[in-house]
């Protein structure tokens, strides 16, 4: 064999070396789909593994799953579970204020959009938020020496996708390494406490981004999830659907998840004279439920009561105070702050039902020495309600005393 022909042999050995045992040559389409695929188990892992299960206790699953998520996000985005839990627990527990890891209302939007990935990194640098809110999850042998080597996984996974698919893997790669930092990080951080629509009035900016929560697990429900954090579904209303759900109720059906708590189902008990205690501890499970109920049958009845006696000018302006109405207090702007002082000023019928409303609230947020002196203070809103003259919140009051809840299947 001359020198030509070695580089010849050489050269197909290289090739049959590089198409057919190292790479494989797949067409275009078949790399986005693979690029769905991995970016969807990752979406799976954090929203199941690490949101409901994790850092709500809303699900719990089986040791098989846990594990494939722990490496699957170790390879993939390198996230510690501790970390990530107790920075989504401090989160919730310091919702839109300067404690708030990644708030756009504090830090702005834009931040929060395009660098949420090193507001998650910052905190995850603070030892105290860890020791604080990341108690529960896992501290075994495989999370103190493997899942806690951050860069190990991700360059695994580098690795493994350059052996497979040759320079497309490194645009595969870096595809799962963006996908996390901009879709949790940046919109649901960012875009959902900033844009979106509101099914519950509660205290944080949270919206809801689509009805359909499929591209991103079902965390497109981020205003139902912030109403009920605890619900190991995302969905509350008839149109929206959380694919997140449909994938507990596949692993529910063959025994690899189990729910634990989903959104309340009030009902009422008609008939019901007297407020009691198991109606109490049904109104607190769904406070959300029953301001929405106050907003719908009282304060728009009213206000569409009060706007059609009033004249042209104040017609105007109780139209545009009827967002403040029903927005939670601290989330008014000094703009709607102003409208509604001037609204309630002008109205006493307003500013009656408006204040009922604060008094129910300041009930559920006050300390009582025992469930006795809770259901004390209730009755005696209810009795007060009764007889403020205004039909609305005579009806709520008495829709009240039969609340209850929807019975959980066993």
């Amino acid at each position: 064999m001359n020198l030509a022909e070695f580089h010849a042999a050489a050269g197909r050995s290289l090739d049959y070396l590089y198409n057919d045992f190292l790479f494989w040559s797949l067409p275009w389409w078949s790399y986005v789909l693979i690029a769905l695929l991995c970016t969807q188990l990752t979406i799976f892992s954090v929203t199941l593994y690490l949101h409901r299960s994790q850092a709500h206790l809303a699900l719990r699953l089986h040791p098989v799953i846990n594990h494939c998520c722990r490496f699957w996000l170790w390879v993939t985005t390198g996230m510690v579970t501790s970390e990530w839990v107790a920075i989504h627990r401090k989160h919730h527990a310091h919702c839109e204020t300067a404690e708030d890891p990644h708030s756009p209302v504090v830090e702005g939007f834009s931040k929060v959009m395009w660098q949420g990935a090193e507001l998650y990194r910052d905190a995850s640098e603070d030892e105290s938020i860890v020791a604080r809110y990341g108690h529960g999850t896992p501290t075994d042998w495989l999370e103190r020496h493997l899942y806690q080597r951050k860069t190990t996984g991700v360059i695994l996974l580098l690795l493994v996708f350059m052996a497979l698919f040759g320079p497309a893997g490194i645009i595969l790669w870096a595809i799962q390494m963006a996908w996390i930092p901009f879709h949790a990080a940046g919109l649901i951080n960012g875009l959902g406490h900033h844009w979106g629509y509101r099914n519950w009035e509660c205290p944080d900016a949270a919206t809801n981004i689509s009805p359909w929560g499929f591209w991103i697990g079902g965390e497109e429900l981020h205003n139902n999830h912030h109403a009920f954090p605890s619900s190991a579904k995302f969905s509350a209303k008839p149109w929206e659907f959380d694919i997140g759900w449909v994938w507990i109720r596949c692993l529910e059906t063959v025994g690899l998840a189990e729910v634990r708590k989903t959104l309340p189902k009030p009902i009422v008990e008609a008939g019901k004279e007297h407020l009691d205690a198991d109606s109490v501890r049904a109104i607190l499970r769904s406070k959300m439920h029953v301001m929405a109920a106050y907003a719908n049958s009282v304060i728009k009845p009213v206000l569409r009561e009060e706007r059609e006696r009033a004249g042209d000018a104040m017609r105007r302006q109780y139209a545009r105070a009827k967002r403040a109405l029903i927005r939670d207090e601290q989330r008014l702007s000094e703009r709607q702050q102003g409208r509604l002082q001037r609204t309630l000023e002008s109205n006493s019928t307003l500013q009656q039902v408006y204040e009922y409303r604060q008094k129910l609230q300041a009930i559920w947020a006050a300390r009582y020495a025992n469930n006795d002196g809770l259901l004390h203070a209730m009755q005696e809103w209810i009795q007060q309600a009764e007889a403020s003259g205004i039909d609305a919140l005579k009806d709520f009051a008495q829709h009240l005393k039969g609340w209850s809840l929807e019975p959980t299947p066993a």
